[in-house]
């Protein structure tokens, strides 16, 4: 088997460059990948549960408690209560974590742009449509 042409590695090898590409755009905002995946999920719907945040993620809680933590310590966020389960917490966006918000997507879209770099609009769909299917299948 020739193992650096098989899936796997193919995949695995452009998910640590991507990863890499993503991080640097994050730390221009001040943040870590864990922490720009956090927010995007606040920004479809703030006021999560953290539980529901680390289902939706697909994390463990004490990993997304950690990232909770950097993104409190620097104000992207703040934590409640929730009323019904005094064990339970809220994760709500502060305004600086609203802010933050075009930056990133700015920046995504740098990313994007740069990754289907190349690629037909056919080849872009169809890559889309198979990544879907995998990460689906896989999650």
């Amino acid at each position: 088997m020739d193992f650096e042409n098989t899936i796997s590695f193919l995949l695995a090898k452009l998910s640590v460059a991507h990863r890499n590409l993503i991080e640097k755009a994050a730390n221009k905002a001040g943040l870590h990948i864990g922490q720009v995946f956090v927010l995007f999920e606040l920004w479809k719907e703030d006021g999560q549960r953290q539980i529901d945040l680390a289902q939706k993620l697909g994390l463990a809680a004490p990993t997304v408690n950690k990232i909770l933590g950097g993104l409190l310590g620097n104000d992207f966020v703040t934590r409640e209560r929730y009323e019904d389960d005094a064990r339970s917490t809220r994760i709500f966006l502060t305004q600086k974590g609203i802010d933050v918000r075009e930056e990133l997507e700015a920046e995504w879209q740098l990313l994007e742009a740069r990754t289907i770099a190349g690629l037909t609009d056919t080849e872009t769909l169809i890559l889309k449509q198979l990544l879907t299917k995998l990460v689906v299948d896989m999650l």
